[in-house]
């Protein structure tokens, strides 16, 4: 199959607390651009995926520089319009040993969710797309982006797109407007094809509990969700135990209608930013699925990037297939 990777969603300013300061210890802040779908594309633009973004910024220097900065990744913004409005933001401060990192969102009343369904075009956005990717990020922003996620996704299984969607959910944001997650999550789930989120997100939106432990309870709930929702062919997720602030044990999984896979446990030391950990696995899952790959191979694909973005300051991965060779060859010493 060719075709673009169209994704949808809020583009954002990270700041960020310098070294592993508190939030206002000290009068300075760095500066990244990210956001869940753009995280993704990013991602997958390094590994050569035709990516284009779709979303809205202000027509300010603020949207400006953030547009440039995922178009200079290798992205495709001609779909991401301006107009008025504010950028949305979020604080970070980096945790370190037992004390955990934090965030906090400055993204109310944005330029991206104010826009509602009646604002994107997907017939024509669409017309040339392979993919359609969305996360639970949009529809929690208010009832406008709800809508404008629903209709992205409704349009996109009209027009025969495959939907990959991440769960992402956010208690803050939903919490924040009277909002009904359960009902929003199971729509967008009914019209997707491929699903990130593990036990806890089926948990939600389908208002069960899952028995067993570790792998097991990942395949209950894996086929409670393929029984519910028809259409969904492919659940991924990972499991993470966090030891300390900087030291993760993480595997990956991927389920099917027919089996799945578990990869084996990995330690993740020495972690340098974790922020769009959960983004990189989905676009090393969506790159080995889209080459055809099984769930072997998309669940290592996975768990390769989103170890490798521990490694990196940012919100989105940026590695290419040579570094996802060399993660499962094992090299550590310099590649020269």
């Amino acid at each position: 199959m060719t075709g673009r990777l169209v994704f949808f969603g809020e583009l954002l300013i990270r700041l960020t607390a310098p070294g592993n300061e508190l939030l206002m210890q000290s009068p300075s802040l760095a500066l990244h651009v990210g956001g869940a779908e753009a995280n993704v594309a990013i991602g997958l633009a390094h590994l050569g995926h035709d990516c284009a973004m779709v979303s809205k910024i202000p027509a300010n220097a603020l949207g400006r520089g953030a547009a440039a900065a995922v178009r200079g990744a290798g992205v495709d913004c001609s779909a991401v319009t301006s107009g008025p409005g504010r950028m949305g933001l979020y604080f970070l401060s980096v945790g370190a040993g037992l004390r955990s990192s934090e965030i906090v969102y400055d993204r109310a009343g944005s330029s991206f969710a104010a826009t509602g369904a009646e604002d994107y075009d997907w017939d024509g956005l669409l017309g040339d797309a392979r993919l359609l990717h969305l996360s639970g990020i949009t529809p929690a922003l208010g009832p406008r982006s709800a809508d404008a996620a629903l209709a992205a996704a409704r349009s996109a299984k009209r027009l025969g797109v495959p939907v990959s969607f991440d769960g992402n959910y956010r208690a803050m944001l939903w919490e924040a407007w009277d909002s009904d997650p359960r009902a929003v999550l199971c729509e967008l789930i009914g019209l997707t094809d491929i699903l990130f989120g593990n036990h806890r997100d089926l948990s939600l939106v389908l208002g069960q509990e899952f028995s067993g432990e570790g792998a097991d309870r990942r395949r209950e709930a894996a086929e409670a969700g393929f029984a519910a929702f028809p259409d969904l062919k492919l659940i991924a997720s990972t499991a993470r135990h966090t030891v300390t602030a900087d030291h993760h044990r993480i595997a990956a999984r991927v389920d099917l209608g027919g089996g799945g896979h578990q990869t084996d446990e990995i330690d993740v030391t020495g972690i340098v930013d974790r922020i769009g950990a959960g983004d990189a696995f989905a676009a090393g899952v969506l790159h080995a699925h889209l080459a055809g790959g099984d769930a072997q191979a998309m669940a290592e694909s996975g768990l390769a990037l989103t170890a490798l973005k521990h490694s990196l300051p940012g919100d989105a991965s940026r590695f290419g297939q040579a570094d996802i060779d060399a993660f499962h060859g094992g090299g550590l010493d310099v590649r020269r």
